[in-house]
């Protein structure tokens, strides 16, 4: 009678075990058909969403050779007229390649596209490198830590930012998707500074540390206009239904905004010549020459236990 329970238990564990792996074999069925789904998909979706889309380290190494050309790479080479001619048709050549990838129009049409809009572009960056070149005189005008202009343009991630902002501003102007966007958020990766590249800004704009600071799509910033860390210039209201309105401020010229500082709103205009202190929150307008502050409340006490004496009035 013991044999033949132990005989009737391990078939039990036999059927078991081959029931068992029937379903381990199953799930493996439904995770590869599963598996063979989402793939399925995701080339669905990319060929959809993603036919337009630049490969994304060639794009990083573009805008970093690009800022290397225009400020620290002449050092390597020597300032050689012939050596930075050739730099600069690698360029043009990668340039038009990113275009070739984000221009949504037929073969026949895309390749005058492109080469319209690289020479565009590199037309303009005399002018750009120019203007930028008062951005750095700014910052070591404006900065008591800035020991030289080379300091400057190899080192202030704030210029750095300022950069990007102006060459990805270019390329909004002439109307190239996706580049812009791409390249701002890089800059935005790497500095912590978040400049929209549809925001107008003028000459001479100084940013100092620059951690955290944003500028919206419609910011208009003047001329000779200082930024410190973590300012924002933002949207009241950030609906979508606003998208194509004016959703953030207007700086006129000569205004320094300082550390923490929040101004907000399509309608808001800081007048020129007006300070605006740290830790300031602004939906509001400001006339010319006008000094605006937080006024906080700081106090201090002994780190160690105190008891409140009893005092009782009978």
């Amino acid at each position: 009678m013991s044999k033949n329970t132990t005989i009737d238990f391990s078939a039990s564990n036999t059927k078991n075990n081959i029931s068992a792996q029937n379903n381990v074999l199953l799930n493996l069925v439904h995770q590869k058909v599963g598996q063979q789904s989402f793939i399925e998909q995701l080339i669905e979706n990319n060929c959809k969403r993603l036919k337009y889309f630049p490969d994304k380290q060639t794009a990083e190494d573009f805008i970093e050779n690009l800022f290397e050309f225009l400020f620290v790479g002449q050092a390597e080479c020597g300032c050689d007229l012939n050596t930075l001619t050739i730099k600069l048709n690698r360029l043009k050549s990668t340039f038009a390649s990113l275009l070739s990838e984000v221009i949504k129009k037929d073969a026949s049409e895309k390749g005058e596209e492109v080469s319209a809009q690289t020479e565009i572009f590199f037309d303009a960056l005399p002018g750009i490198y120019e203007r930028l070149l008062k951005d750095a005189e700014a910052i070591l005008k404006s900065d008591p830590a800035a020991q030289s202009i080379e300091e400057i343009l190899a080192a202030y991630p704030g210029f750095f930012a300022t950069v990007i902002y102006r060459l990805a501003n270019q390329m909004w102007k002439q109307g190239i998707s996706i580049l812009p966007r791409f390249f701002s958020e890089y800059a935005h990766s790497k500095t912590g500074i978040d400049i929209h590249p549809a925001a107008q800004i003028g000459e001479s704009f100084s940013i100092d540390h620059g951690t955290g600071i944003v500028i919206g799509e419609t910011v208009v910033i003047g001329d000779d206009v200082k930024i410190y860390q973590g300012v924002t210039l933002g949207a009241l209201n950030v609906s979508k239904e606003n998208a194509s309105t004016k959703r953030h401020p207007t700086i006129e010229d000569n205004v320094v905004i300082y550390s923490g500082a929040t101004i907000l709103g399509g309608k808001t205009i800081i007048g020129a010549g007006s300070i605006i202190g740290g830790n300031v929150w602004l939906t509001y307008s400001v006339p010319a020459n006008s000094v605006v502050y937080h006024k906080s409340e700081v106090r201090v006490k002994d780190k160690e236990p105190f008891l409140e004496p009893l005092n009782f009035v009978i």
